[in-house]
């Protein structure tokens, strides 16, 4: 348990104490302040808690701030969607610029996020997941026609899915065009996304396009279980 305030430690220690509710290996300790030197980084609006200075707040854990060797990172939970900044040889700590509770992925969200932590101004090269993608781009979502960012690859051509190694590329992201919502948030080019979810999406795709009477999948389905 963490308190702030001695007193307020102490009566409740006690309290709890008379109550028989404490073992007598308990510790009850303060809180510890590192956060207050980056308190007034950060501001709360519309329910989201953001960086308001980045650059402050890099140079205050003693590291020169280049945008140019950082990336964003969004990312949601079941209960908080958040946004990081990495440094791209890994070589730092990750640097938390929001986070949202109760909060789900949506097109509206990341817009609101992005304003908060000023993107226009920073232009970060940004990384996620498949869907975070999409969103960020203004793609519609699930198992559209073209689904990719790159390229306009015919997810319902499958008689020439497992043949075309070419596909033409996505020159542009018009709103209304190829499974294109809104306009996008970012630009394609900013976007590296994550090559393990690219292989899981590949490889979920897969099982669903396999026979489920075939001896392939029949494989797969014992070796899952092991």
């Amino acid at each position: 348990m963490c308190f702030q305030d001695f007193s307020i430690t102490h009566t409740f220690r006690a309290r709890l104490e008379s109550w028989n509710l404490l073992s007598q290996d308990t510790k009850v300790c303060f809180y510890r302040g590192h956060h207050q030197q980056f308190k007034d980084f950060f501001s709360q609006e519309d329910g989201v808690v953001f960086c308001s200075d980045v650059c402050s707040v890099v140079e205050v854990l003693g590291r020169e701030y280049n945008p140019y060797q950082w990336r964003l990172f969004i990312d949601s939970s079941k209960v908080s969607l958040k946004v990081v900044l990495l440094h791209n040889g890994n070589k730092f700590l990750s640097v938390p610029l929001a986070h949202a509770i109760n909060t789900k992925e949506s097109y509206e969200n990341m817009k609101l996020l992005l304003g908060k932590i000023k993107y226009d101004e920073f232009k970060w090269n940004l990384c996620g997941d498949l869907k975070v993608v999409a969103l960020l781009l203004r793609m519609q979502l699930g198992y559209t026609k073209y689904c990719c960012l790159q390229c306009e690859w015919d997810s319902r051509d499958k008689k020439s899915n497992y043949v075309s190694k070419l596909w033409p590329k996505r020159t542009s992201l018009t709103p209304g065009e190829k499974n294109v919502v809104n306009p996008p948030l970012v630009l394609p080019e900013k976007i590296f996304p994550l090559p393990l979810h690219i292989k899981m999406g590949l490889m979920k795709n897969f099982a669903k396009g396999m026979v489920k009477t075939s001896r392939g999948f029949e494989y797969c389905h014992q070796g899952s279980s092991w």
